[in-house]
């Protein structure tokens, strides 16, 4: 009944109007096919639904609030990362439905004939200060509510998040310890980030009320009547099933808020600590507020692939700068903001020193031209650099036409990924490995010191009946005998 074509992975109905003009050379199968990107960005959704799967499952297991609020924190996470495939997979096949049938969007102008090179984005060192009233940080008075918070950043299709950070009055600042890299960004990135929160007295409240309201019921009603209204109440709470007084919440475990967000921008990056503004999403009376400063301080840094990675390589010939007959054959290597000369090709892998090395900066001036064809010398190109009142020229030749053609678009890519990446090409900014991910911490423990001390573990078992009767024979024995024995030493004495 169907045909499948298992390397474009398309399902044809034999028989069919469709494999007809197939067969006619109307239309090719490749129009139906998936590009390798997509089916990437395909499996990539197809992970994120069923992590949302097994986030949900363990949320409805979940009996411990470290547990539930970490599981309700990944399937927000997963929700986001799916919303976000959605839509760039949806934009890839509009894009290659009007590429391939030669249509485009009517609001699209001329395609551009160079595209910027992309570049790695990494953040970190974030910190959000906190603003307490005065009575609540300083006099610790009010009631202590505490917070469960994460950031969530989106640059295009990618989504990471932070570690989850608990909140109290205690603290000053939220600081997340995480290194963030995204590593497909072009300089028109933008990084959105959103700060979460839950208020974790909410759940608490809730699942204290039917005990406080039976206390209340037990003290009123009288003793006999009371009691029997309290078993009910606890017999039905401890039976699994919800209290009698409550019903059962549509959505288990806790809602976190979008508290703040905020979106950077090239403009933004600096090889350095800033501060940058919050857009606050909540307020006061919202059950989830937390009282945010407003801004949010952290190191946003980027680097271009053209700072990092040679964009061309080859034999040349260099002429110094001064000098008219002297010409050397080295092996030019343009990478970052200089073109390296090596007297071989392997002291580039090898990391030796170049004989010569030649700025290559936005005020730089390229000029190319067949100089010196009486001599046999054609196919060169001068650099000049500008250094206070001197300027300085450096005149380099290829070996062919096609060659020097190489060359000279390898430059103006470079001068044009210049101008597009600004600030991030006048030095390479130093980008730390982010460490992997540590599983989620157990959250501390509500009480006094008292209840977090552990005794000591018993150094051999007994029965518990038969140690109360020996510490009950101790008692006896220290209680009765030592007024005697301490009667007799005084005597003695």
């Amino acid at each position: 009944m169907f045909t499948r074509n298992h390397r474009s992975r398309v399902t044809v109905a034999r028989g069919s109007a469709l494999e007809m003009e197939f067969k006619r050379g109307r239309f090719r199968l490749s129009l139906f096919s998936d590009q390798p990107e997509d089916t990437e960005l395909q499996r990539k959704l197809d992970h994120e639904i069923r992590m949302r799967e097994g986030a949900c499952k363990l949320l409805a297991a979940c009996s411990q609030r470290e547990q539930t609020l970490e599981a309700t924190k990944s399937l927000l996470v997963c929700n986001s990362r799916i919303l976000s495939y959605m839509g760039e997979l949806q934009r890839r096949k509009e894009a290659q439905v009007l590429g391939k049938t030669g249509r485009r969007p009517s609001d699209s102008g001329p395609l551009a004939d160079r595209s910027p090179c992309r570049g790695r984005v990494c953040i970190s060192d974030l910190r959000i200060p906190l603003m307490w009233k005065d009575t609540e940080y300083f006099k610790n008075k009010g009631d202590l509510h505490r917070w469960a918070v994460f950031l969530l950043l989106q640059l295009g299709e990618d989504i990471q998040d932070t570690e989850m950070i608990l909140v109290d009055r205690t603290l000053t600042d939220i600081t997340f310890q995480n290194h963030l890299l995204f590593t497909e960004a072009g300089p028109d990135f933008e990084l959105r980030l959103e700060l979460y929160g839950a208020c974790m007295e909410e759940e608490g409240a809730l699942a204290g009320a039917p005990k406080r309201l039976a206390t209340k019921l037990s003290s009123s009603l009288g003793r006999s009547s009371g009691r029997r209204v309290r078993a009910s109440l606890e017999s039905a709470g401890a039976s699994g099933s919800s209290p009698i007084l409550l019903p059962t919440p549509a959505v288990g475990g806790p809602r976190y808020h979008l508290l703040a967000h905020t979106t950077l921008t090239l403009s933004a990056v600096q090889d350095g600590f800033r501060t940058h503004d919050l857009t606050l999403s909540s307020h006061e009376e919202n059950p989830a507020w937390l009282p945010l400063y407003g801004s949010v301080c952290c190191r946003l840094v980027a680097q271009p692939l053209c700072m990092t990675q040679p964009t061309a390589s080859g034999s040349l010939r260099v002429q110094q700068a001064g000098e008219r007959q002297d010409w050397a054959r080295v092996h030019g290597v343009l990478k970052g903001t200089n073109l390296f000369c090596y007297r071989q090709p392997e002291d580039a892998d090898t990391g030796e020193e170049p004989l010569l090395t030649i700025a290559i900066n936005k005020e730089t001036r390229v000029r190319a031209g067949e100089l010196d064809q009486a001599a046999g010398r054609p196919f060169t190109l001068s650099i000049s650099n500008q250094y206070g009142e001197d300027a300085v020229t450096h005149t380099l030749q290829a070996e062919s036409r096609g060659a020097l053609q190489s060359w000279m678009e390898a430059l103006w890519q470079l001068f044009f990924d210049m101008s597009q990446w600004k600030q991030c090409c006048d030095e390479i900014m130093k980008i730390e490995t982010p460490a992997p991910r540590k599983p989620p911490q157990v959250l501390a423990k509500q009480g006094s010191l008292y209840h977090e001390m552990e005794p000591p573990p018993p150094k051999f078992k007994t029965k518990p009946q038969r140690t109360r009767f020996i510490s009950w024979i101790s008692f006896l024995i220290s209680s009765f005998l030592f007024p005697f024995l301490h009667a007799d030493s005084c005597l003695f004495l």
